[in-house]
């Protein structure tokens, strides 16, 4: 307790050394870097600005730290949807005096010189990049997918904001019927992969490209790179204590999903496992719980700050309500901070429900602020590698696993852990699909295995 006391004390004190001006010109640069640990940097004093500009009615900061927030966010694949939402809200409602003394909404007027240009479009086995004469900014990419059910065709859209390109183009691709690049209006280029089955695609923006990776369904499902192999441990890997945390248990049983599965009995079964795959690679593993009781939420990172830990991971099921079980689907992983998105509030407020009824709302946000520093970065690197550790070793035996994403969220779980600490839903306990695959000892072997590998590639990074 006095540990984390006397670092929140010396976090505060650089933080007030240094100027709102000082940290957003620091943070500015790590973002221009294009390291993923900068990138982190980067992001957590953008996060940091934000919440100063909230509290100081700073408009102009605000603007500054949600464009930060998102462009840095977006690179780290975190959902920043929240964030961008708000920071168009805030450009729209600009304003500036016009020479009669008259108010008017700012127009921001786009010109070619202040364009991106693709300069080259190139194939590289699978890989289909895009140069452009700058560096590309996360939210300049919007992805979507669109289903013409008469015609059974699927088209995956990117479009690529302020950019252009000098004349259309028709690629050419084995196992795709069309692809087309083109510009779609004055300010967006729109690149469309079309065909009658699904496709997968993954895509990244690397400095000036814009690199999209297509799997083909004659090859072997893809497996992220981070997670193709499963590391051996090292020496120093045997030294580390990991604290794995089944969600509910007693007389909380947390969601109630298909067929009346407890999502109690779930996690824990899969903790179990777990637990046994990380033994076996080496660590010194406790659980939280290893049978059927309750356990207050603070006593459970409670527990793994008294065992000295070096990660905790918490395993819970997602649920949603009946009319949205069918579609509701997905694997997520959650580090802790105050999100305001739906998804994670309401996420949370499930797994936040069963003992925290003492302190209301206000109380629990200003609680988090100050808490949710510390181990930020390093749990939001543990998140991305357990995600992709699960995705990794899941796709290799099931096709249709969906990638739900890395997430921030207020779980109270995860609140005073003094190490790195995440919060892993595995599934949707009320999507009939994933909760009969979820209860199958096979899968859950499976996820486990994910798991383990996301971990020690957490260790051989860090």
């Amino acid at each position: 307790m006095f540990r984390a006391l006397l670092s929140l004390l010396l976090l505060a004190c650089l933080l007030g050394a240094a100027t709102n001006q000082d940290i957003l010109k620091r943070a500015d640069g790590l973002a221009r870097s294009g390291k993923t640990n900068d990138l982190f940097r980067a992001y957590n004093d953008y996060k940091n600005l934000y919440l100063r500009s909230i509290m100081k009615g700073d408009e102009s900061l605000k603007v500054k730290s949600l464009n930060g927030i998102v462009v840095t966010g977006k690179k780290l694949h975190i959902d920043v949807s929240e964030y961008s939402q708000e920071l168009r809200e805030s450009n729209s409602n600009k304003k500036y005096k016009t020479s009669d003394g008259k108010a008017s909404k700012k127009v921001k007027s786009v010109s070619l010189k202040s364009m991106s240009k693709i300069e080259s479009v190139k194939w590289n086995g699978n890989d289909l990049i895009l140069s452009f004469n700058n560096d590309l900014e996360g939210d300049q990419i919007k992805y979507f997918v669109l289903h013409d059910k008469k015609h059974n065709r699927y088209r995956y859209v990117f479009d690529i904001d302020s950019s252009f390109i000098s004349q259309s183009k028709v690629l050419t691709k084995r196992g795709v019927s069309r692809i087309k690049l083109n510009q779609f209006n004055s300010k967006t280029v729109r690149l469309v992969f079309e065909d009658r089955d699904k496709l997968n695609l993954h895509f990244n923006v690397e400095g000036n490209d814009l690199r999209i990776s297509l799997l083909l369904k004659e090859e072997k499902q893809y497996t992220p790179k981070a997670v193709q192999s499963s590391p051996k441990v090292s020496k120093a890997d045997k030294n580390k204590v990991i604290v794995i945390d089944p969600g509910h248990g007693g007389k909380d049983s947390g969601a109630i999903g298909y067929r009346h599965y407890y999502e109690k009995n779930l996690v824990l079964s899969i903790a179990k496992e777990l637990t046994e795959t990380l033994k076996k690679r080496g660590y010194k593993v406790y659980m939280t719980r290893s049978r059927d009781v309750f356990i207050k939420l603070k006593e459970r990172t409670a527990y793994a700050n008294r065992k000295d830990a070096d990660l905790f991971i918490s395993i819970h099921a997602n649920a949603v309500c009946s009319s949205k079980a069918e579609k509701a689907c997905g694997i997520e992983t959650y580090f802790l901070s105050p999100s305001r998105s739906k998804r994670a509030t309401s996420v949370a407020e499930l797994e936040n429900s069963a003992d925290l009824s003492d302190m209301n709302g206000y109380g629990k946000s200003t609680f988090l602020k100050f808490t949710t520093n510390l181990n930020r970065i390093a749990s939001n690197k543990l998140a991305i590698d357990l995600q992709r550790g699960m995705l990794g070793n899941l796709r290799k035996h099931y096709k249709d696993v969906v990638d739900a994403g890395v997430r921030e969220g207020p779980f109270w779980v995860l609140v005073g852990a003094q190490m790195p600490a995440v919060l892993v839903e595995v599934g949707f306990i009320t999507n009939p699909k994933e909760a009969k695959m979820l209860v199958n000892r096979t899968y859950s072997k499976h996820l486990a295995h994910g798991i383990a590998n996301g971990v020690e590639r957490y260790f051989i990074n860090n």
